[in-house]
This record gives C-alpha cells, sequence and structure tokens, in this order.
C-alpha cells in the first residue's frame, strides 16, 4: 500500500473467513490459532486486570457478555482467570455465524455459554451483563452495523462495555506480515490478518462514528478501545 492508501479504511477488502463458501478446513485451522494470535497482540489480560477484574468479586456472580466470539478463546481466557482469581464470573459467548459455533461448541469451557445470537437478539430478550466486550470485531462492520452493536451494547450493558481492536498503521502491518508467518500455516491467519488492518480505524475516526457516552482509547501496541460506563455523563 501507498503512504496516501494508510489515510483511510481500506473497506474494500473483506475477510476471506467472512465468506460464506470458505474452506470449512482452513476456517477451523483459523479459529484453531486465532488463541495464540490473541495471546501474541490483543493484550486481554492487562485489560481483565485493569478494567475487568476490579468489578468482580469472590461472593457476588458477574455476567459478561461477549459479542462475536469466533473461536471462543477470548471469554474461555475470561473465565478462567476469574477461576483462578477466586472471583465468579458468568459469560455468555454469541456469534451469529453457526459455524463459529460449532467450533466453540466442539471445545467447551466452565463458566461460558456459547449462542448462535446478535446483540440484537440479546436485546431483544431483555438480558442484562455487567461487563460486554468483544475482540476484533468492529472493524468488520459497516457503519450501520457498527452502530447497531455499540447501541445494543449500551442497552445491556449494567457496568462497562469494551470493544477491543486492532488500529491501522504501517509498521504494524509490516510486523505481522512478518511474525504471522510461523503461526499462519494452512490458515487465514496471516491473509485475514492483514485484510483486518487495513480496515481497522484509527482512534480519532472511531471516536467520530461511535455514539454519544462512548470513549476511544489507544492502547499498545497498536490497539483501540471504545469503552462505554452505564452511568456516565
Amino acid at each position: 500500500m501507498s503512504s496516501s492508501s494508510w489515510s483511510t479504511r481500506d473497506v474494500r477488502v473483506r475477510e476471506l473467513m467472512d465468506e460464506p463458501d470458505c474452506d470449512p478446513e482452513l476456517l477451523a485451522r483459523t479459529y484453531q490459532r486465532f488463541t495464540t494470535v490473541n495471546r501474541l497482540v490483543s493484550g486481554w489480560r492487562r485489560i481483565y486486570r485493569t478494567r475487568i477484574r476490579p468489578r468482580l468479586a469472590p461472593d457476588r456472580p458477574s455476567t459478561l457478555l461477549d459479542i462475536g466470539f469466533g473461536g471462543g478463546d477470548i471469554p474461555r481466557a475470561l473465565a478462567a482467570w476469574a477461576v483462578r482469581d477466586g472471583l465468579q464470573l458468568h459469560v455468555t459467548a454469541i456469534d451469529p455465524d453457526e459455524r463459529a459455533l460449532a467450533f466453540a461448541r466442539s471445545r467447551p469451557a466452565p463458566g461460558v455459554r456459547f449462542e448462535r445470537a446478535s446483540s440484537a437478539d440479546i436485546v431483544a430478550r431483555g438480558d442484562r451483563f455487567d461487563v460486554v466486550t468483544s475482540n476484533h470485531l468492529l472493524h468488520h462492520l459497516g457503519d450501520d452495523e457498527l452502530r447497531g452493536v455499540l447501541d445494543d451494547s449500551t442497552a445491556v450493558c449494567d457496568g462497562i462495555a469494551i470493544h477491543n481492536d486492532l488500529s491501522r498503521n504501517r509498521l504494524g502491518y509490516m510486523l505481522y506480515a512478518v511474525a504471522a508467518l510461523p503461526i499462519a500455516g494452512d490458515s487465514f491467519v496471516r491473509v485475514d490478518g492483514l485484510r483486518s488492518i487495513r480496515r481497522s480505524y484509527r482512534a480519532p475516526e472511531l471516536q467520530r462514528a461511535v455514539p454519544p457516552g462512548w470513549r476511544v482509547s489507544r492502547m499498545f501496541p497498536q490497539r483501540v478501545l471504545a469503552t462505554f460506563e452505564a452511568g456516565s455523563p
């Protein structure tokens, strides 16, 4: 990509795993490798320690909704960290893709319930959660879909919502292109990761796109967080 190409999101590119007729074996291997990729780049352990764990308690159950779980590794990790810390956390993880649901349910985890649903479905049934999360979801969405997911997150959130995503950057693109080589194997991890970076928001862009009440911040390395706290002005 030329230097001028980095000034705007490249929404023309589409991740291969989002295609309904993509190779199911490559998709399954992509889901499998998400654990390694997210452990290296997503920063969820830090987010859990600083933003989620302080809201949990050993004698009071808390609830968490993860939207668009993909391979399911993030909700599994959040539930496992809470158990390790002696805290009560019940996780509901949703994704509208039946392929993601089949993969996630083949790897059940204590404290996590995987469902095929959208955020709008959760709003419709009136469920509420102390924490709402997503990982690498926002850059997949069109403008109306983004607003819809964030409005839904606000509607079901009794505590904090945290949407964690990539931030578009030439250096990050180049580093990932190299770092993903030994991880990707026969999967979509490298190609889709690079396309995701090209589609992703920079912090000022995302701040302009989010509804009132949402705050966008940067997180190292080359991450962007959209957060909402219930009851905040």
